[in-house]
């Protein structure tokens, strides 16, 4: 049947993208999995170390909600690949980088191509998804995760042991993902003229109300960004710190942390399409804030299991929030996925810098128990819409459905005609 085909072939792009996500930020994290070699090599302090976060991640976030708005537009199906050639301009020069100066700059590059990545690849994922936007987005997003990993374990058994020019060879991985999107980007630039109708029965709030829980939104990525930064650059010299673990023990607990968030970023999609996004977010913003409040007083062992459960249930809200706010403004697919990727990585990279700072003025252990608070400001859910209630939006979610299915159906049907 052309609707099972038509499933098929979705279910290949999403498992496509999904796969080059995994690549894009495994190649990205192994920056800061790789922070104590940057810190020996050139002499760095904390606030350094945040300097080479904040350029990554505030090049990424500059760039991304323009692509995506662009691209709401004009689609590019091929500057999936020209992103990932960013990436592996900046791994190569990283690997080589003389002096810090130069790593700023190899960093900037990487944090391009992911700008450029980012926005239209989540753009493919909704295309793909036959209307299960929640899991198409979170089964998107966990190859990120996935990736993001992978980074510390690659930075524990090549980089650690072989130095900063092993770094060089994850541009094999970069010119593999490469060669992926090249194909995704020819199944889009068949189908771009259907690109952004997906979501169309969205939200019919005012306008006023539809920006103050964008804004509300905006703040609980705050606190949930602002939180992650804290972890996913510091963990390993808060462990080394506080309980004088080794360096690759170190690594591999925040392994550990970094494979929860991937799980959880898978759950927090389908439960969403099921129960509603906004008790997603309730129940993991808020949520974790018990959590939060004792990891900066726990012996090792209980550090890091608490760790674990703050990365499962954390990250359970960014894809209920990025489908949310599709729905809160329909036909801005790629804008909303740019803005709240750029704001991920923008808060990402400020928060990392300022809380390096504050290490190395007050200490790491500081750093972890001023940050336990932020996720109270999960309680700013309570003022969000419930945009998913009664019987008409989930009617029209049904209709998109169908309509997305008949869509794919027809462009997998147009596409052998082709061939």
């Amino acid at each position: 049947m052309p609707e099972e085909k038509a499933g098929r072939t979705g279910f290949r792009v999403l498992a496509t993208v999904s796969f080059c996500h995994l690549l894009n930020d495994m190649l990205q994290s192994s920056i800061p999995a790789a922070y104590p070699i940057f810190k020996t090599t050139y002499h760095l302090d904390f606030g350094q170390i945040g300097a080479i976060t904040l350029t990554l991640y505030f090049t990424a976030s500059l760039l991304q909600p323009l692509v995506g708005m662009y691209t709401d537009r004009s689609p590019l199906p091929y500057s999936l690949a020209t992103g990932m050639c960013f990436t592996l301009t900046g791994l190569l020069l990283l690997s080589v980088a003389p002096s810090y100066p130069f790593v700023l700059l190899a960093v900037a590059c990487v944090g391009m191509g992911s700008a450029v990545f980012h926005p239209e690849s989540s753009r493919v994922a909704r295309m793909a998804s036959g209307g299960r936007h929640g899991f198409a987005q979170s089964f998107f997003q966990v190859g990120g995760n996935a990736g993001s990993a992978a980074g510390p374990l690659l930075a524990a058994f090549v980089i650690l042991p072989l130095g900063q020019y092993s770094i060089a060879w994850f541009s094999v991985a970069a010119v593999a993902a490469v060669l992926l999107l090249l194909r995704v980007g020819r199944w889009y630039a068949g189908r771009r003229t259907t690109t952004g109708h997906a979501g169309r029965h969205g939200s019919t709030l005012p306008r006023r109300r539809v920006a103050v829980a964008m804004a509300i939104l905006v703040a609980l990525v705050f606190s949930k960004y602002f939180y992650m930064a804290s972890l996913s650059s510091f963990y390993t010299f808060f462990l080394i710190e506080k309980f004088h673990v080794p360096v690759r023990t170190a690594q591999l607990y925040l392994f550990l942390f970094l494979g929860a968030v991937a799980v959880g970023t898978f759950a927090g999609g389908p439960i969403g399409d099921r129960i509603g996004r906004k008790y997603v977010i309730w129940g993991s913003i808020l949520g974790v804030l018990p959590f939060t409040l004792l990891m900066p007083y726990a012996n090792e062992f209980w550090t890091a299991a608490l760790t674990v459960i703050i990365g499962l249930v954390l990250s359970s809200a960014f894809s209920a929030i990025v489908v949310y706010a599709q729905e809160l403004m329909p036909g801005r697919v790629g804008a909303v996925a740019g803005i709240f990727f750029g704001i991920a990585f923008g808060i990402g990279g400020i928060g990392a810098a300022l809380l390096g700072e504050v290490a190395d003025r007050q200490g790491i252990e500081f750093v972890y128990r001023v940050c336990s608070f932020l996720p109270a400001i999960g309680l700013l859910t309570a003022f969000l819409p419930d945009i998913e209630a009664g019987s008409t939006v989930a009617q029209a979610r049904s209709i998109d459905a169908q309509r997305e299915s008949i869509e794919v159906a027809a462009m997998v049907a147009g596409s052998q005609e082709d061939e």
